[in-house]
């Protein structure tokens, strides 16, 4: 899961810091982002998530599953071990 904040929709109201206090916090201009320190969304942080942006009254947060991600990853190990062992 890969969440984002639109900043140019969002208003501040801090509903989202609130929820997933895990994932979102304040940016020195006052609107909502993803925690600089955050790689990769825990799994016991995706509800939280959710909540937060059901609950955005701007609708300024996006989640994006990771399902073609993961599937372009594991083809390409498979291309690549496919590779080495006809070698």
């Amino acid at each position: 899961m890969k969440v984002k904040v639109n900043k140019e929709i969002c208003i501040g109201c801090g509903a989202c810091t609130q929820i997933a206090e895990n994932v979102f916090e304040f940016g020195e201009d006052g609107l909502a982002e993803v925690k600089k320190e955050i790689k990769k969304i825990k799994e016991e942080d995706q509800e939280a998530i959710i909540d937060a942006k059901e609950s955005c009254p701007v609708e300024a947060i996006s989640i994006e599953e990771e399902t073609e991600e993961k599937e372009t990853e594991e083809k390409e190990t498979e291309e690549k071990e496919t590779k080495e062992s006809n070698e």
